[in-house]
């Protein structure tokens, strides 16, 4: 049985320069559906579509697609590997681009997901335009600690 989702990116581009109310959703667990009937998978691949759909109405959803479970892996300029070959559960099942007011909106979205029903889990991340906002966070904590 094969199930078709129709939830690919649509023509909707991501911003270049994403904004704060950007955030990714990241399923995990590409095996979810192992301990279902036929019928019950077709069920929770209708609830997940219908998911879809409602925030592609409300103006939230930006972009996204399933991901194949095969793919490689490449650790260095000289070293690729079959993989990804994480634990079923954390396997990177899909994603979405979500348009959201705040984070917690977007966890909000997140809970919609019908996937949680059957071991998925969904990881929210806000897009930020500085990709060393981390490390920066990192010195400023120290420095903090420092000065005391």
């Amino acid at each position: 049985m094969v199930i078709k989702a129709t939830f690919y990116a649509t023509d909707k581009p991501m911003s270049a320069n994403p904004t704060a109310s950007e955030y990714l959703l990241l399923f995990r667990n590409n095996a979810w559906y192992q301990d279902l009937s036929p019928g019950e998978i077709e069920e929770a691949m209708d609830r997940f579509n219908s998911w879809f759909e409602q925030l592609n109405r409300a103006g939230k959803f930006k972009s996204g697609a399933p991901l194949a479970a095969v793919g490689k892996t490449v650790t260095s300029r000289h070293m690729v590997t079959d993989g990804p070959f994480a634990e079923s559960k954390e396997a990177v099942a899909g994603f979405f681009v979500i348009q959201a007011e705040s984070l917690d909106e977007a966890v909000e979205i997140a809970k919609g997901c019908p996937g949680l029903e059957f071991g998925q889990t969904v990881e929210v991340r806000a897009f930020t335009a500085d990709a060393f906002e981390n490390e920066k966070a990192r010195i400023k904590a120290a420095q903090g600690d420092s000065g005391s």
